[in-house]
This record gives C-alpha cells, structure tokens and sequence, in this order.
C-alpha cells in the first residue's frame, strides 16, 4: 500500500474514531452540566436567588476571625449537615413561647422564608469564616435589628430579642443542632471534640449578649431538655405547620421534605410530643437516614466546600 493509500485509509477510519471519542465525552460533559444545574438550583435557594456564596473578607492565619481556620466550627460549619441542623433549629426553638413570638410578630418568614434563610446562613458563613471586622460587623449588625424587636406574648410576658435568656436559648438550641446534625450526617467526632465545638461557639453566643451557655456537649443537651419555659403554644403549631408544609417551588418540595423528615428525627420524644410532631416509628428511621445522606451527598458533589474552606486548603497547599 502506498503513502496516498494509506493516507487514505486512516482518513476514512478517522471519521468514526472522533465520532466515538466524542459520544465517550458525552456522560463527562453531562455529568458536569447536570452538577451545574443541581449546584446553582441549591445555591439560589439558600441564597434567595443570588446563586453567589456571600462575599466577605475571609479569615487566615494573620487574623483568624472568631475561631481560624483549625477550628472545629469551621469543619463543622463546612458540612452540608448544617442544612438539617438549622431546621431542626427552627423546630425546637419554636418552643420557647417569648421567643417564638418575637418570630411570629417580626420576622418575614411566613413572606419572604428563602429571604430569611439567605440572611441567616450569610449571618452564619460570615461570623464563621470572616475576618475579626467581618464578624464583629455581622454581630453588631443583628444586635441592632434585635433592638427593634420587643413585644408582648400571648401569655402576658414582654420580651426583647436582646434578652440574653432568650438569646441564650436561641443560640444554645442552634448549636445543639448544628453538632447533632454533623454527628449523625457528618464526621465521626469524639467527645472531646463536640466539647470544644461547644466550647468555641461560647464565643459568638458571648459577642451576641447571651449568658447562660454551657461549656459541653452533655451540659448543652441538658441545659435544652430541662429548660424550664419550653412549652407548646399556638403560635409555635403555626411555625411547625409552615416548616413541614412551606411555601416553596414544587421542584425542591421532594428534596425539602426528606430534609424535614431528618430534622425532626433528631428531635426527642418530648419535643416531638409538644410541638404534635409524628413519633418515631421503624420505617422512618430505616428510610429517612439513608435518603438524607444521599440527598447531603448529591448537594455536596454540586456545591463542593464552602470557598473559606478551599481558600484556608489552598493556603497549606502553597506552604
């Protein structure tokens, strides 16, 4: 065979061999636009359509913020479990009567809830990941807006968001949450390190004016289960209502209810029994773990780390 023959020849089998390297792309190229579309879906939900992480100064090794970049928020804060643990947060605080009104009485989540939302995860990311100003900016920021809200409760009693019993408690109740949600979704931890989660977190609650915050994991969970104004009111079965059954596009419905169904697992009997939330049963507990921990697995592989976090991996990278 000649040089033009064979010239030839590869030419003609040329052809298929791109056509078949190009369909072997196909699932990679998919594969990608499908974690686009699932990622900025996810991210305009949490971010009430900006579908952008909050920009802020983030916290290094120079200036370390609230906790740096070794801390345990920060590998906590970091998990997608976070999404459970801050609605299981909703349920449970939900029971103190002052603070849920104030709530029901100031708050837009009835109008505005993925507005809501958006603001209270850059609260989060920002005294979490910024930098000391970043975070002492955020903090002043909501003790201002806690100054406007005050009222008086169904019961009688006035109450003011700047309360610290009341902060104490929101802030106590959150960071129950956010730990019981990471060790039941997210890492393996030892005693020892929920201790100083909770130990870390002292700080921000602290910052925020609250006064009565235990320094560990067993302390907290009592501090919560015993307190002694947790009680159910009418206000706080309409808040449960709206979380088990809000108003968001029917898209996310399917992805929201399963996430519904994991945080009210982590609730105790005596709080589900309060707020007439279903009792654990066999089947629940065999089905809503493992369909939380896919669903946590698919938002991690679209949303990837929070950028803090490959910043501060970036930075020991280039050490």
């Amino acid at each position: 065979m000649d040089n033009a023959s064979r010239s030839n020849s590869f030419g003609i089998l040329s052809a298929p061999i791109e056509a078949a390297l190009e369909i072997a792309n196909l699932p990679v190229t998919a594969f990608g636009l499908l974690q686009k579309k699932v990622g900025d879906t996810a991210r305009s939900m949490l971010t009430a359509g900006s579908s952008a992480y909050p920009e802020f100064d983030i916290a290094d090794e120079a200036d370390p913020g609230i906790f740096g970049p070794g801390s345990m928020t920060w590998r906590i804060h970091a998990d997608k479990s976070m999404l459970v643990g801050g609605l299981r947060a909703l349920f449970v605080q939900s029971l103190h009567p002052l603070a849920i009104a104030g709530v029901a009485e100031h708050s837009a989540y009835r109008s505005d809830p993925l507005g809501r939302l958006a603001r209270t995860g850059r609260f989060v990311a920002t005294t979490t990941y910024g930098t000391t100003q970043e975070a002492q900016s955020a903090i002043e920021m909501v003790r201002n807006v806690h100054q406007k809200v005050r009222g008086e409760a169904s019961d009688g009693r006035s109450y003011s968001a700047n309360d610290p019993a009341l902060l104490s408690w929101v802030h106590n109740v959150e960071v129950e949450s956010f730990l019981l949600a990471y060790r039941t979704y997210g890492k393996r931890i030892t005693n020892a390190e929920a201790n100083t989660y909770v130990q870390e977190m002292r700080v921000l609650g602290l910052a925020l004016g609250a006064d009565d915050l235990p320094e560990t994991a067993e302390a907290l969970s009592n501090w919560i289960s015993r307190h002694p104004d947790a009680a159910p009111s009418d206000k706080a079965h309409e808040v449960v209502r709206f979380l088990v059954l809000p108003p968001l596009p029917l898209a996310v419905m399917p992805a929201y209810g399963v996430m519904a169904a994991a945080a009210i697992e982590l609730l105790s009997l005596r709080q589900r029994f309060l707020l007439r939330l279903p009792l654990p049963i066999i089947t629940s507990q065999v089905v809503v773990k493992p369909a939380t921990g896919a669903l946590l697995a698919l938002l991690g592989w679209a949303l990837g780390p929070p950028p803090p976090m490959l910043a501060s991996l970036n930075i020991s990278e280039n050490r």
